[in-house]
């Protein structure tokens, strides 16, 4: 079991910051590294997110959600802010923060980003304690060069720790959870 375990961790993800809104146009967003895409033609792209996650319900009431790719660089402090605090009890976007609304009318976060994509949702698909949201691309930029945070960057070099409600957070008997 312990070897399923550390071959499941060599998977390759990005970090990014997924936002949506609700109908009263209340932002929110969390901190994801489970986004790929599915077609080039035409451009869908996969979410995983958490039930328990805010945005979550954000993106089901709005039909749509934002995904800004986050830099190398980007400080602990920022991935906490939108990785660690729920959006039930914290608000997220109440300090100084730099986003744009284009396309969606959902946030597209700028800071510590280096492109972003906008999406509308075509299909969810129930997995228990999260959703796969099946999006068409309907927007997006790259904002400036640069290099990708990696999850497998986030783990070893930042010393990154993953929440309860991530996808990639599993328990293994007999092990301590992160």
């Amino acid at each position: 079991m312990k070897e399923f375990y550390e071959s499941i961790r060599l998977i390759s993800y990005g970090l990014f910051v997924v936002c949506s809104k609700n109908r009263e146009d209340k932002f929110n967003g969390l901190i994801v590294n489970t986004i790929f895409q599915i077609t080039s033609e035409p451009q869908m792209i996969a979410l995983s997110v958490s039930k328990d996650n805010l945005t979550h319900d954000y993106i089901m009431d709005s039909g749509v959600f934002t995904a800004s790719v986050l830099e190398k660089d980007t400080p602990m402090k920022f991935i906490g802010r939108f990785g660690f605090k729920t959006g039930h009890k914290f608000d997220k976007f109440k300090d100084p923060l730099k986003y744009e609304i284009f396309i969606t009318g959902a946030p597209i976060i700028m800071d510590h980003t280096l492109g972003y994509i906008e999406a509308a949702i075509k299909d969810a698909v129930d997995c228990g304690t999260h959703t796969l949201f099946i999006a068409k691309v309907i927007g997006g930029e790259v904002i400036k060069s640069g290099e990708p945070m990696t999850y497998a960057y986030y783990r070893t070099v930042k010393k990154g720790k993953v929440p309860k409600n991530a996808p990639t957070s599993f328990f293994i008997p007999g092990s301590k959870p992160d």
